[in-house]
């Protein structure tokens, strides 16, 4: 958010203090003071007393040098994943669709420009792409993103393109707005997306949107595959049939629970524009 968007009410110093945590990730778990700085465009005095303040709450730990998080952070989402009923629903039936497969899936949510992990069931094969609850990936490259993105309302969906960097995270990578506009169009028509090695080099997957009880569009679910182990064609033809089930399920669930509103974070409740339909795989 720019300066001149703020609204009046507008905390900087709160915004910096989340810009702090935010310096640690799995790349940097730990990083001096004035590493912590440069990150967060923050004069040194200034990166002190975040730290210190967030030592004081018990959120940081230092030893004098080094600063790194502790794991009373975790609480900051549990509280989001708590009151969460989704993941709570889906979990169970994605357990059910890895043991048929044999392939990781998981659930997400669109957060601003980023989809989010909010469930997941790995399998035991090993993948370069490291994904826990509370992973982040630009929504625009993954499947699960897409099959969000292709539901959103026409004014909102516009509203990211204006302003979206799509960057080549491999040379398959969708970087044309006018390309990613196309391709949506078609995820939305056909009820699925199936990205294919453009978040990663070897990395396929297959994802269906998740519709709450009003028939919204809050999740999306999708199956991951390795390229050398899976082509697209059977993706389509031999996991899609999986997927479709799993979700019909968790949306039954939804259904008959009566859960929370299930609004992606950042982003409320939005109604799908287009109608519910059986996808049908591409010619």
């Amino acid at each position: 958010m720019s300066a001149e968007t703020r609204a009046p009410h507008f905390v900087r110093s709160f915004e910096r203090g989340l810009a702090v945590i935010r310096a640690f990730d799995a790349e940097h778990p730990t990083r001096t003071l004035s590493e912590v700085a440069r990150a967060c465009e923050l004069t040194r005095a200034a990166a002190r007393r975040f730290l210190l303040t967030l030592a004081d709450l018990g959120y940081v730990h230092t030893d004098g040098r080094r600063f790194r998080l502790t794991p009373r952070v975790l609480e900051l989402g549990y509280s989001y994943l708590s009151s969460y009923t989704l993941p709570q629903i889906a979990e169970p039936h994605l357990e059910q669709l890895v043991a048929q497969v044999r392939e990781s899936s998981s659930l997400c949510v669109l957060d601003g420009d980023d989809i989010v992990y909010v469930a997941r069931v790995p399998t035991r094969r090993i993948m370069t792409a490291s994904i826990t609850v509370g992973t982040r990936f630009p929504a625009y490259v993954t499947s699960v993103g897409r099959v969000i993105l292709a539901h959103l309302p026409e004014q909102d969906a516009e509203l990211r393109f204006a302003k979206a960097e799509l960057k080549p995270l491999t040379g398959r990578t969708i970087t044309s707005p006018d390309a990613l506009r196309t391709e949506l169009g078609r995820v939305r028509r056909q009820g699925y997306a199936v990205v294919d090695q453009e978040l990663e080099e070897g990395l396929r997957s297959v994802a269906v949107p998740v519709r709450d009880r009003d028939g919204e569009v809050v999740a999306a679910a999708n199956i991951a595959v390795h390229a050398g182990r899976t082509s697209v064609d059977s993706v389509r033809r031999d996991l899609l049939p999986h997927l479709l089930a799993t979700v019909a399920r968790i949306e039954a669930d939804l259904r008959i629970t009566n859960p929370a509103p299930a609004a992606s974070p950042g982003t409320g409740t939005h109604r799908s524009s287009s109608s519910r339909r059986s996808p049908a795989p591409e010619p």
